[in-house]
């Protein structure tokens, strides 16, 4: 059997808009498993050094697959990017966690693909629609149905931290569009540098507040090795791969997947009982996924991925 010229080259999207997309949902559907994960099988107390652990050894196999590091305009496209997408997103992500509840977390990053219609519009020149903004807020109706439940409590920093989660993700996103990739460079290799970049972004004060965490039994590796590889190495290969072939915005809809699956999956294995009001949150949810696919009123196909000509990447 011949071998890719690089590791990435094997990755041949599903013919078609459709399957290209659903592709691309395996990626936020993994990442809702997180909170299943690191609540059940990873030591407490640790966010950010798990965070650490998801991403850098993600990062540094995928650097030693593709053997290509960035160079030029790319050395900091990476590191603004792998802040964006990876380090300042999970530490955010972790503050909102801890001090909210997780149904107002989730509710509140929820609203990123109104987030990623703003930024479109002034980074890439798409301009909003009234059906993805109407379905933008529909999304986050159908999320907060699902997944608030019981009294609230809003911690200002919390509320602050779960906004700025969303808004981080939307810029990353946004500008992982803008930006394309170097010329040869695939989706493997744009995870790589991002991976590596967000994983040493956290590393500094991972090691600071909270230091090196206890002795792992195999219930913790095995948690830290799904985190790593599926929600890491694999998912984030997929997920660069469709923003670079997808409309930006319809891409930003299938984040709403993850707290959706994270309900799913605290109902089968948690014992977490499910509303008629979470169900209801459900069909919203879903129905603002696939509505936002959409665009009434013209055709479109997958795009070609996009490259840019910076020289010396």
């Amino acid at each position: 059997m011949p071998i890719p010229s690089r590791p990435d080259a094997g990755l041949s999207p599903p013919t078609g808009t459709l399957g290209l997309t659903a592709l691309t949902a395996a990626a936020p559907v993994s990442w809702g498993t997180t909170y299943l994960v690191t609540t059940e099988f990873l030591p407490t107390g640790h966010p950010l050094v798990s965070g650490v652990i998801r991403a850098l050894p993600a990062g540094l196999v995928l650097l030693a697959l593709t053997r290509r590091v960035p160079r030029g305009a790319w050395l900091w496209r990476s590191l603004l990017l792998g802040t964006l997408n990876i380090g300042a997103l999970f530490a955010l992500l972790f503050v909102a966690a801890y001090r909210l509840p997780g149904g107002v977390a989730a509710t509140l990053t929820a609203v990123q693909p109104l987030f990623v219609v703003g930024l479109a519009f002034l980074l890439l020149g798409e301009r909003p629609t009234p059906w993805r903004l109407g379905w933008g807020l529909a999304g986050v109706a159908g999320v907060g149905l699902i997944v608030l439940r019981g009294r609230l409590s809003f911690d200002p920093l919390g509320l602050l931290a779960g906004v700025a989660a969303a808004g981080v993700m939307a810029g990353g996103i946004v500008l992982t569009k803008r930006w394309g990739r170097p010329p040869g460079a695939g989706a493997a290799t744009v995870a790589a540098w991002q991976l590596t970049a967000g994983g040493l972004v956290l590393l500094p004060p991972a090691l600071a507040f909270e230091g090196l965490p206890p002795a792992l039994d195999l219930r913790a590796i095995g948690g830290y090795a799904w985190l790593a590889v599926v929600g890491a190495l694999l998912s984030f290969v997929v997920w660069f791969h469709g923003i670079g072939r997808l409309p930006v915005v319809a891409v930003s809809f299938l984040t709403l997947l993850s707290p959706m699956v994270a309900t799913v999956l605290g109902a089968v294995f948690l014992g977490e009982s499910l509303t008629p009001w979470q169900g209801a949150g459900f069909v919203l949810a879903l129905a603002a996924i696939a509505a936002a696919q959409l665009s009434p009123g013209a055709t479109r196909a997958p795009v070609p991925a996009t490259t840019t000509t910076t020289t010396g990447a």
